[in-house]
């Protein structure tokens, strides 16, 4: 079983959704990465998706674009990136994690060599934003091959016809973008996510997790209550950023709002429950 299966039959075991947080590698420095992906994993974070930086992420909001350029200012690279990874396998030999990004900086040295990189580093999982599933080959043949999860998204506007192309080929989990547009600037309706989760489900045995815009652990916790995984990549960033400009500590940070969120989402089913 992948790490990225068992994680997620461990918290369907314990009748709660799974915490996917989202970093930027790099972001504020190469050196600080490490220390902040672990602040995540030691405060209830399930699984890790590691952003590459680019310098036209077009499918994300302001606070992401500007780790972006952050990252590319602290000069991090195809290899610092697959270095975090390896060394943040070494630490947690058991957290699922997925490298998330662009097909620029995926494929420039060619699919084969970025699988083959990406699974000696010990990556679970690849997210490419703009490569279309009727581009697999482009990616998702070589990252299949090595045995990681091609991981998909779908959308407010995938109809059941659209699904069906997605999920050809996709494994680990569909990625549910909850509004259309950029990350973190907007929030769905707890009622469109829900209509929408059942759409899918519908259609597929894969656990969903849902992201894009959320940001507190009160919509965490609303989303949490249906989905298997809420995805939060805005706010941890945020935090990011906020704690830099401020001359402290990003870690403490991001410790505080990933227990904030985990407890919400561990907390969700119980409470709908009663």
């Amino acid at each position: 079983m992948s790490r990225i299966a068992a994680t997620f039959a461990k918290t369907k075991k314990e009748n709660r959704a799974a915490l996917i947080a989202f970093l930027t590698a790099g972001d504020p420095s190469i050196e600080a990465t490490p220390a902040l992906l672990d602040s995540l994993v030691e405060n209830g974070v399930d699984i890790i998706e590691l952003g590459m930086p680019f310098s036209d992420p077009m499918a994300d909001g302001p606070a992401i674009q500007k780790a972006n350029l952050r990252a590319l200012a602290a000069k991090t690279g195809y290899n610092d990136i697959f270095r975090i990874a390896t060394e943040f396998r070494k630490r947690h030999p058991e957290t699922p994690l997925i490298l998330m990004g662009y097909a620029n900086p995926m494929t420039f040295k060619g699919s084969d060599n970025f699988a083959a990189s990406a699974k000696e580093a010990g990556v679970d999982g690849i997210i490419c934003v703009d490569i279309p599933p009727e581009e697999d080959a482009a990616l998702g043949v070589s990252v299949r091959e090595k045995g990681m999860d091609m991981i998909r998204l779908a959308t407010p506007t995938s109809d059941e016809a659209r699904l069906k192309i997605i999920l050809d080929g996709a494994s680990g989990f569909l990625y549910y973008v909850s509004v259309a547009g950029v990350t973190g600037l907007q929030q769905a309706t707890e009622a469109s996510i829900e209509a929408a989760l059942d759409r899918i489900k519908a259609v597929t045995d894969l656990p969903v997790a849902v992201g894009f815009g959320i940001r507190s652990p009160e919509q965490a916790a609303a989303i949490a209550k249906k989905a298997d995984a809420v995805v939060v990549g805005s706010a941890f960033v945020s935090c990011i950023e906020k704690a830099v400009a401020n001359h402290q500590d990003p870690n403490a940070a991001l410790e505080t709002l990933a227990k904030e969120l985990s407890t919400a989402i561990s907390d969700a089913r119980k409470e709908a429950a009663l």
